[in-house]
């Protein structure tokens, strides 16, 4: 099942960023990687968005994603971000849903649901 990365970032070294950002696309599409959303001023519908870049991407599965973030091709270029930027990263667990159907509370797994 697949699964979302979606990353949280504060930018403060813009150069160095851009280094990172030259190697990203090839290490990630190694792995099967589909980003879906890179946003610099997305519309806030509840709260505070403090950061500088939200972005959300989606793997195949958590393995791949895994294998990808580990690689040392992938923490070898980290470090440009990691030295230009703070970041909060996490992965999120696809959800299956019915066919033709938005994916209910119900359908989700135990662990995602308020108890």
């Amino acid at each position: 099942m697949s699964v979302y990365l979606i990353a949280q970032i504060n930018i403060h070294n813009r150069e160095r960023y851009a280094q990172y950002e030259a190697g990203f696309m090839e290490i990630f599409a190694q792995y099967g990687g589909e980003m879906l959303a890179v946003d610099e001023a997305p519309t806030v519908l509840e709260g505070q968005w403090p950061h500088t870049r939200t972005v959300l991407i989606r793997f195949a599965d958590k393995v791949s994603a895994g294998a990808w973030y580990k690689s040392d091709a992938y923490q070898q270029l980290a470090c440009h971000r990691w030295e230009a930027s703070v970041a909060d990263v996490a992965i999120l667990q696809g959800v299956s849903a019915p066919s033709g159907e938005q994916a209910r509370m119900k359908d989700l797994p135990d662990e995602t649901r308020n108890k």
